[in-house]
């Protein structure tokens, strides 16, 4: 199905259901990132990835309700956070709207890198315009989003890789790259590197709707005592939940 480019959606979820098991077999014993995209091509593309995840947390992604809940987190956060540090943030946000593409999740995205204060070139790296998959160079070992242009919010096309490897490269807009980016951590037993703890356990917990009691995916480190919760992630979903009800 994949040499011949079928994409018919629904039959390509119900095979990865049908399938699921094995590819989790494959996955646990360690196959490596290379290996896996040629046994399992569609696991990489957004239907696959889609039905793996759901099959693995039970969560089924909505995407309206991610981008009504962003629109309220990027509220908050453009009330608390000084101008001059988010102005080029909001100004392709606006060249975003303007040319009709969907600035709510990679805003608020860009919003939490910046109030974390955690570095977006370690979740992006941005390339030429024309830069093919091949021509990409130093790609991290943890997942990540390969933006075609200057910057996620007005990009028109990106990839996405991850164990130094692009294992899909023609992703057509940013949601989509952000939602596969996300779920690789997931469906590849991957832990969130310390560097973006703060953003993705933020997305995992608020957007994602994934909330353990206990366990964090965050890499631990040596010297510092793991919580199960981010503080800073956890006194930012009160806020944000005080802060719309004072709305």
């Amino acid at each position: 199905m994949h040499i011949t480019r079928n994409k018919d959606t629904k039959r390509i979820e119900e095979k990865m259901v049908a399938t699921f098991y094995t590819q989790r077999r494959d996955i646990i014993k360690g196959m490596e990132t290379p290996v896996l995209l040629r046994e399992w091509p569609y696991l990489f593309e957004m239907c696959g990835m889609m039905a793996h995840f759901k099959e693995l947390t039970g969560m089924d992604v909505d995407k309206e309700a991610m981008s009504s809940k962003c629109r309220r987190v990027v509220s908050y956060l453009m009330s608390r956070e000084k101008k001059s540090k988010i102005e080029d943030i909001l100004s392709d946000m606006e060249i975003a709207k303007a040319r009709h593409l969907d600035a709510d999740l990679p805003g608020c995205l860009m919003l939490l890198l910046k109030h974390f204060n955690e570095d977006q070139a370690k979740m992006f790296l941005k390339v030429d315009e024309t830069c093919l998959p091949s021509e990409v160079d130093d790609l991290p070992s943890a997942p990540c989003i390969v933006v075609c242009g200057s910057s996620p919010l007005t990009a028109g096309h990106f990839m996405v890789a991850v164990d130094q490897t692009i294992v899909n490269c023609s992703v057509p807009n940013v949601v989509d790259a952000l939602m596969l980016m996300f779920a690789v951590y997931y469906c590849l037993n991957i832990g969130y590197p310390t560097e973006l703890g703060g953003t993705l356990e933020f997305l995992q917990r608020c957007l994602f709707k994934i909330n353990p009691d206990k366990g964090t995916k965050v890499e631990r480190k040596a010297s510092k005592k793991q919580q199960s919760v981010n503080p800073k992630v956890l006194s930012l979903i009160t806020n944000i939940a005080d802060f719309e009800w004072r709305e």
